[in-house]
């Protein structure tokens, strides 16, 4: 799930980022186009040329409405169950006693992307996806659907922070068992470094057929 970029620390110089539920009226072409390439990252790390074509051939203009009237659907019944990281320009980022997360934070952001997006004025740093609680029994537990940060936020203590927003949501769900899962690649080492970090442990493996 990483194509090996580097962050670009100039990126963020100037900017600041603030954590807040996903807005359906602004938000819904910056959240395309975080999921484009949370998604163009899945299908070119975790599996052969195959698993890469069928990614980037799903992502249709027809897939993207059908994504953002789901996301709508779910914010519905949970607004702060899709939060966003918006990116607050004219501030000073602060880069001290962010060292310490920088390892990790960039773990996860290489393992959710392949490049830069192709639009220069980004609104929106990441995103998070936790399934709102009428989707809890699909696996009886809170579902983190997403997490994806911007190659240059990574290091910048983002990830955590929308890790952190999305722990709370699960843990105010009715839920049938108290754990919150995610899809990860066993082979991923990155990836599965920051989930480790913040509590996750391997509970089961998911299988796949085609459907004719």
């Amino acid at each position: 799930m990483t194509d090996g970029n580097t962050s670009d620390e100039s990126a963020t110089e100037g900017n600041d980022v603030r954590l807040r539920p996903y807005d359906p009226d602004r938000d819904p072409e910056d959240l395309w186009d975080l999921k484009r390439a949370f998604e163009l990252g899945l299908g070119s790390g975790t599996g052969g040329d195959d698993k890469q074509s069928v990614y980037e051939e799903k992502l249709t203009n027809e897939y993207g409405e059908r994504y953002l009237d789901w996301v709508f659907w779910c914010t519905k019944h949970n607004p702060r169950c899709v939060t966003v990281a918006e990116i607050v320009e004219g501030t000073d980022s602060n880069s001290e006693g962010n060292e310490e997360n920088a390892q990790d934070d960039e773990n996860v952001g290489e393992s959710e992307t392949v490049g830069e997006s192709e639009n220069e004025t980004n609104a929106l740093a990441g995103y998070v996806f936790v399934l709102p609680q009428q989707l809890a029994m699909i696996w009886d537990a809170a579902v983190l659907n997403e997490i994806y940060v911007r190659p240059e936020y990574r290091g910048t203590g983002v990830a955590d922070d929308l890790m952190a927003a999305a722990v709370e949501v699960a843990e105010e769900q009715d839920l049938p068992l108290d754990r919150l899962v995610l899809d990860v690649d066993r082979e991923n080492d990155r990836a599965g470094a920051f989930y480790e970090r913040h509590g996750f442990e391997h509970w089961g493996e998911m299988v796949a057929r085609k459907l004719e």
